[in-house]
């Protein structure tokens, strides 16, 4: 055979070749495109998957998330538990005003029930709030409430009226949603008058108040009055906690 016609043939099949593996890899690369673009990206189906860390799961709330689920807040079956305010002070093993900032980003999404003073009964707006709160899991898995007492009365006496707004909250809970599991999902910490009291600032949150009573002799009720940080405190905050302890 003619070297020179070897040779010309020899660079066709060449050039042959590889434009043969060059479709192939493209459609190759078209088809894994495609496929990507289907499908979410696998980080996306980890999250959908497992439960999600959302970005308000700082350390440090995790850290008082746990200690407070694991140490005094989680309620076990058949015996409900919840830390009083010194244990509080111990389990947060921080000042009040940065307990509370471990909240802050939890503004979208957490509400506070606001009690009459001196009261733990629920009225009609705290139901609505709770139930509405409630019902907004959105896979989460704790439920927290912290409940509080405005500084009026004796230390004790705000003690015990903080637990029994938290307790008011959980037997209304367990009255309304019928769940095995309700005891192991919600968590109690009652924190009196002594530790991270609520400022001015929570008065943006969502929150119920009770609107002014009607007067006895039927006349027009005087105007509701703001928020403020007594009234702010006579409460339970309420979120769903969705973190990786």
């Amino acid at each position: 055979m003619n070297p020179v016609v070897a040779h010309v043939g020899t660079g066709a099949g060449a050039l042959l070749l590889a434009c043969i593996l060059t479709g192939v890899w493209t459609g190759g690369a078209s088809s894994r495109l495609e496929q990507a673009q289907a499908a979410p990206p696998k980080d996306k189906q980890v999250a959908v998957a497992s439960a999600a860390d959302e970005g308000y799961c700082t350390k440090d709330l995790k850290q008082i998330l746990r200690r407070v689920l694991t140490s005094c807040g989680l309620v076990k079956k058949d015996q409900g538990r919840g830390c009083q305010p010194l244990e509080a002070k111990s389990v947060a093993a921080m000042s009040g005003g940065d307990f509370n900032a471990l909240f802050h980003p939890l503004a979208q999404r957490a509400s506070i029930i606001m009690f009459e003073k001196d009261k733990a009964e629920l009225d009609e707006s705290d139901l609505a709030l709770l139930q509405k709160t409630f019902s907004d899991q959105r896979g989460a898995s704790y439920f927290l409430v912290v409940s509080r007492a405005s500084p009026e009365g004796s230390v004790e006496h705000n003690r015990a009226l903080s637990e029994a707004r938290a307790t008011a909250v959980l037997d209304y809970l367990k009255a309304q949603f019928p769940d095995p599991d309700l005891e192991q999902e919600v968590g109690l910490l009652w924190l009196g008058e002594e530790f991270a009291q609520l400022d001015e600032e929570f008065c943006k949150w969502n929150h119920s108040q009770a609107g002014p009573a009607v007067a006895p002799d039927g006349a027009a009720p005087a105007e509701a009055p703001g928020c403020t940080t007594a009234e702010l405190n006579r409460s339970a905050f309420l979120a769903w906690i969705d973190c990786r302890l």
